[in-house]
């Protein structure tokens, strides 16, 4: 499925602090912690705690967000429907990678293993 360049725009501009108060909602109202949260984060985008925190107190872009990231090489196996778009179809990286991230916070609220979440 294509995205538009306009879809693409909006997302990348969004910032990393505006959305992750939202993760940590719908982690924690399913039962999940903030620390697994922040676990996928990490294993995710190789930030750690530290650098979580800078992004959000810096309100850094999505694109600047993944620009930092060193994405893990398992990312690629992350497939499935985020928000009506087959993940593995995205043909824009930085639209991918931000499904990427929307997609394993998606499975830690709906109660999938940590070690199913990060492709182990």
């Amino acid at each position: 499925m294509k995205t538009t360049p306009e879809h693409d725009a909006k997302i990348a501009r969004l910032t990393f602090a505006s959305v992750y108060p939202h993760y940590v909602t719908k982690v924690e109202k399913k039962g999940r912690t903030k620390e697994e949260l922040h676990q996928i984060i990490t294993w995710l985008t190789g930030f750690d705690e530290k650098q979580i925190q800078k992004m959000i107190e810096e309100k850094v872009t999505f694109d600047i967000f993944f620009e930092k990231a060193t994405l893990n090489p398992n990312a690629e196996l992350i497939t499935g429907v985020i928000c009506g778009y087959r993940i593995e179809e995205i043909e824009t990286p930085l639209t991918r990678q931000i499904r990427y991230l929307d997609k394993v916070v998606d499975e830690l609220a709906k109660g999938k293993k940590i070690e199913k979440i990060m492709r182990e």
